[in-house]
């Protein structure tokens, strides 16, 4: 599970055997506190758009907000058991539970700040993909076929987010990439959803998921995130194009996926629309919400506008490579 990786991103194997102990322990308990539950009250806010488009610092955004529940590091431990974990960590986080201050260890605000989308502090964002793994065919982000998607398990995977979102008594919102190639396969599971699809500019999408395979792996040959179903193809590529190929295809799909769905379920966000002015996405959202029959009247909360990361960080010849490569799957022109 660690092949290739560098030894800063490699998955800590007692922390594993641990989590896998408690999470087979709580399991079945689990179980049979969930059956009482069928599916969200409200529309789940799933955030798509692909690796190195900002879903990290959206997820972080919509965390600070105080309007939505999320999985954070913590609940992410009970993978198998997050209806238990979600009152855990009331019970650990929460003030109201903060007896005489017994506890006051867990960091509860929001740096902005991560490493390749991970984030540091009990109640930061986490992916959540352990959790969703248990419900669908796919250990990596790929495409699923019409017989798979068969044996996605549905009925579960409702009624432990609904579990979730009673707990904490708000909207439920999360990370979605590892599924993002079947958008109609989500908008059906779900009904009501709301998909928030990050777009970033095509070279700074690039050229940060050459950096990412540099400093996950150490080697810009290795693959990195998602496949879309032409992977086989691009692998053949060199480096560039087949990082180019990888974002053009992965927008196409996303935005194939989309046209199939009703427009009330998807927001489109521009990256560096949403630095400039985050509050009137949150003004989307909550126009989606009430769209979807929710009379919310959210106020915001949330920071003016953030510092994009897009700057141009390689060579010339490299950056002329990029525009070249993404012109060969787009026919576009891409320019910094």
């Amino acid at each position: 599970m660690n092949h290739g990786r560098k030894s800063e991103f490699q998955r800590n194997a007692n922390l594993e055997g641990l989590l896998a102990e408690i999470n087979s322990l709580l399991k079945r308990a689990e179980e049979k506190a969930v059956k009482n539950f069928s599916k969200p009250k409200f529309p789940v806010l799933l955030v798509i758009g692909g690796p190195r488009t900002g879903s990290t610092l959206m997820m972080q955004w919509i965390a600070s907000l105080g309007t939505f529940s999320y999985p954070t590091n913590l609940l992410s431990r009970f993978y198998e058991a997050p209806y238990i974990g979600a009152k855990i960590q009331l019970l650990l986080t929460h003030p109201d539970y903060n007896f005489k201050n017994e506890i006051l260890d867990f960091k509860s605000k929001c740096s902005f700040s991560s490493d390749l989308g991970k984030t540091q502090g009990a109640l930061e964002p986490n992916d959540f993909w352990y959790f969703w793994r248990r419900f669908i065919p796919n250990k990596l982000p790929i495409y699923l076929t019409k017989s798979e998607e068969q044996k996605v398990r549905k009925k579960s995977f409702l009624a432990e987010i609904a579990a979730i979102e009673h707990v904490f008594e708000k909207p439920f919102a999360m990370k979605g990439m590892i599924l993002e190639q079947n958008i109609p396969l989500l908008a059906s599971i779900f009904k009501k959803i709301v998909f928030l699809n990050l777009r970033r500019h095509p070279f700074f999408n690039i050229q940060s998921l050459l950096e990412s395979r540099l400093k996950f792996f150490g080697d810009i040959q290795r693959w990195y995130s998602i496949r879309p179903r032409q992977y086989n193809e691009l692998i053949k590529l060199d480096p560039i194009k087949q990082v180019a190929g990888q974002v053009y295809y992965k927008n196409k799909v996303v935005e194939e996926g989309l046209s199939k769905i009703d427009k009330t379920k998807y927001i489109n966000v521009d990256y560096e629309k949403f630095c400039e002015n985050p509050q009137y996405y949150f003004k989307k959202i909550r126009k989606k919400y009430q769209e979807q029959g929710e009379m919310v009247h959210w106020k915001y909360s949330g920071p003016e506008r953030y510092k994009s990361a897009n700057k141009v960080r390689l060579k010339s010849h490299d950056v002329k490579q990029i525009a070249e490569a993404y012109h060969q799957f787009s026919g576009e022109y891409i320019h910094p």
